[in-house]
């Protein structure tokens, strides 16, 4: 269930009164369309330029994606817009970034993010994983495998993002930014490529294709075509319980394109 998105205007005014402590007096807000993950997410406006703000209620089920997110900045950034405060106030965890001008990618066949996307995803690979508290991908996908024995080629040392959702990858004129780390994860190096394929497949790329754009990645070239084969089967199955029994357009597509692939990859097999 995606977390209840509020406005800037709706939060308490100790909340906002915390905001402006932190980036000063406040000219304009524009609110945006929240993520899944995010219940407030605005650009404010100030003096010195427009900081991004997310935010969810201290007692929401995932406000622990907020902690994952302060505590991987430092690691992340260039790849990710800096982090410029974490505060508690009023009720709400709330999170400021640096705000980056750029579009969510496209992930359509032939645009011109691709190869912008692929860097990132190389980029991403020769960042150490730091040494924080991070889930494991062996255990987030262990109940979405027929045997248990086959989430063990999921665990690795590599730092992972593993939401490749296109509205977390903004596209500026020289790269891609990474934003929304809190899923981060540690595990395979070969798990973002796989977990992107999906994306693409929903945006209208054939299964082979997609496993196309992503062949030159070192991490990839590296993947056992066997984890490879359970993740997809992993991937349908979370997806479909993603789903549930009334999925709306968005989560159909994903599942659709799980599906598709899962079916590419026994099909080689």
């Amino acid at each position: 269930m995606p977390a209840p998105s509020i406005t800037f205007a709706g939060l308490p005014s100790g909340a906002r009164t915390a905001i402006e402590a932190e980036i000063g007096s406040i000219l304009r807000v524009e609110d945006v369309s929240t993520g899944l993950n995010s219940s407030l997410s605005a650009l404010a406006h100030t003096a010195d330029g427009a900081v991004f703000l997310k935010g969810l209620r201290a007692d929401h089920r995932w406000v622990w994606t907020q902690q994952r997110e302060a505590d991987i900045n430092p690691y992340v950034t260039p790849l990710a817009p800096r982090l410029l405060f974490h505060v508690i106030a009023g009720g709400w965890d709330l999170l400021g970034f640096e705000a980056i001008d750029g579009h969510h990618a496209d992930y359509s066949p032939g645009s011109l993010d691709l190869p912008k996307v692929t860097e990132a995803l190389r980029e991403l690979s020769s960042l150490p994983c730091p040494d924080i508290e991070l889930r494991h991908a062996e255990q987030r996908l262990a109940g979405y495998v027929a045997d248990p024995a086959d989430a063990k080629a999921f665990a690795g040392n590599a730092l992972l993002h593993t939401d490749w959702n296109n509205h977390n990858v903004l596209i500026t004129h020289d790269r891609a930014h990474l934003v929304d780390w809190g899923w981060a994860t540690r595990g395979a190096a070969w798990l973002d490529p796989a977990h992107w394929i999906i994306w693409l497949i929903a945006a209208g790329h054939t299964p082979s294709a997609a496993e196309e754009t992503v062949a030159f990645l070192p991490t990839w070239a590296l993947a056992p075509s066997r984890a490879v084969d359970a993740f997809a089967d992993a991937s349908a199955n979370l997806w479909e319980e993603i789903s549930g029994s009334a999925p709306d357009d968005w989560t159909m597509n994903l599942l659709n394109a799980a599906r598709l692939w899962q079916q590419h990859r026994g099909n080689r097999s």
